[in-house]
């Protein structure tokens, strides 16, 4: 896409293009996670958020827990997790997800969050008790968690960083030009923020841009440089995909060959890591991303 090229000119949903297709989940690993996340009443961003790779996933014996609920006090432009008034805090939801990651038997799992605003602390006491709880249950189980910006609160993401997961992540999400629109309660600035004190914390640092929303190359390559300046050492890029109709349109399906190149570009950029393809989620793979 050129710079030209407007933000937000719908393609119809049933266009998709075969590249973007998948199977749909089976096998025994799946309905063995499936009735784990059931039984614990947990929440799963690959359900609340519709990901393509839930059938891969599962099907691996992985999953990325969602903590604090699963309905947001955001409303972002790309995503299907439910926006409302969060149920109150669950102070046992630490240990479920601890026992769960033990059953599943899982040597690294993925934890995020929906955004707490309505919270003092932003949700961070019990991000840090999920992490020490699975920590002193499973030992040799590896973490990656996925966090929210908590406002620019900087002691609330302290509390997070010095429980030390293995990985911090926080996405972008996309280009700065379209930051407003895509994420209206976020600030690009701020998101750049948080991955460079979780740097300076010590942390390997990971993030994730959409793509497909109206960004041109040069922007992308844009962000890419913005997150190498603040040392983040794992970038993830995959194709937006519209849950409903009620959220932002596709601008564009970016071809493989064209995720393929962002690899190439990321990596002579200096990115210890990059996951680039359409059907990558910032969780996508993320095993792999420990080195």
């Amino acid at each position: 896409m050129n710079d030209t090229t407007s933000a937000f000119e719908p393609i119809p949903r049933d266009r998709k293009p075969d590249w973007l297709r998948v199977k749909l989940p089976t096998g025994e690993n799946y309905r063995k996670v499936r009735e784990i996340v059931s039984e614990h009443k947990l929440h799963t961003i690959c359900q609340s958020g519709n990901c393509p790779n839930m059938g891969e996933c599962w099907g691996a014996g992985t999953a990325t827990f969602m903590i604090l609920g699963n309905i947001c006090t955001r409303s972002c432009g790309f995503c299907s997790v439910a926006t409302g008034r969060p149920e109150a805090v669950d102070p046992f939801e630490p240990a479920r997800v601890a026992r769960s990651v033990e059953l599943m038997g899982v040597k690294h799992c993925v934890i995020t969050s929906v955004d707490r605003d309505d919270l003092k602390d932003g949700g961070s006491a019990i991000w840090a008790k999920t992490i020490r709880a699975i920590r002193r249950r499973t030992p040799a189980t590896t973490m990656e968690t996925l966090i929210p910006d908590f406002q620019g609160k900087w002691e609330n993401l302290d509390v997070v960083t010095e429980a030390a997961p293995d990985i911090l992540s926080h996405n972008l999400e996309t280009v700065r030009r379209l930051t407003k629109q895509v994420r209206v309660q976020a600030k690009y600035d701020r998101s750049l923020e948080v991955l460079m004190r979780s740097k300076r914390a010590g942390l390997r640092t990971k993030s994730g841009i959409m793509l497909g929303l109206g960004e041109s190359d040069r922007e992308v390559e844009e962000s890419m440089d913005d997150l190498r300046s603040v040392g983040v050492d794992i970038l993830t890029l995959g194709q937006y995909l519209q849950p409903t109709k009620a959220h932002l349109p596709v601008a564009e399906f970016i071809h493989p060959d064209r995720f393929a190149r962002f690899k190439e570009v990321g990596m002579d950029k200096g990115f210890r890591y990059v996951e680039s393809g359409p059907l990558v989620r910032s969780s996508y793979h993320a095993e792999k991303h420990l080195f």
